[in-house]
């Protein structure tokens, strides 16, 4: 079997395109102009794409126990979605944001449009692609934590049971389990990210408890 040796700071500097990902400023220009979610489908979303959008978010239902768990947040967590309003997995899923942020006063969720800043979307790419929607999770000082997308992993096992390889288009809004298996997924993630930053050293020693 073959072993591959760890990389020198000789030979790392010689890999073409092993340049540096964004610094953290870069990170938070980015979130800057970003926008928040009524203001991001204000400015990019068609008055037939906002119903769409519109008819996902009345769909989505925290039980008491997620929102429990959202309310427990206390580290400020800055939330990046790169995402179209024209894309059926953006409205499928990004409504589900909204919702969490509404249950978890700490989140900061913005939305950037996939076309905005293309040099920080080529680092959100997804199997060599720029698929949406994308979350990139931040700590307070925007060094990133997670990168998640293009759909959770029940949307995938129920694609592979299926064999179906198709983008849905939003117009028809997934069925009631398929949605309740979409919040789950994304809310893991928002919990894992969560207690990174709630039981990070640096953190603890920078912003306190």
């Amino acid at each position: 079997m073959a072993t591959s040796l760890p990389l020198t700071p000789q030979s790392s500097a010689a890999i073409p395109g092993a340049g540096a990902p964004p610094t953290a400023e870069a990170w938070e220009a980015a979130f800057a102009a970003a926008r928040p979610y009524a203001d991001f489908l204000a400015k990019h979303a068609t008055p037939d794409q906002q119903e769409r959008w519109a008819a996902l978010h009345a769909k989505v239902a925290l039980t008491p126990d997620q929102r429990r768990l959202l309310g427990g947040f206390v580290r400020r967590m800055p939330v990046l979605v790169l995402a179209g309003a024209w894309c059926g997995d953006c409205v499928n899923q990004c409504p589900i944001f909204a919702h969490f942020q509404a249950a978890a006063p700490s989140l900061d969720v913005r939305f950037l449009d996939r076309d905005a800043l293309p040099d920080i979307a080529a680092h959100l790419k997804v199997c060599g692609g720029q698929r949406v929607p994308v979350a990139a999770f931040f700590s307070e000082d925007f060094s990133p934590i997670l990168f998640y997308g293009d759909r959770t992993l029940s949307a995938y096992r129920a694609a592979a049971a299926k064999a179906d390889t198709s983008c849905p288009t939003g117009a028809v809004a997934p069925p009631a389990d398929a949605l309740a298996g979409a919040v789950a997924d994304w809310l893991d993630q928002f919990e894992r990210v969560h207690h990174i930053l709630r039981l990070s050293a640096r953190l603890r020693q920078k912003h306190g408890d």
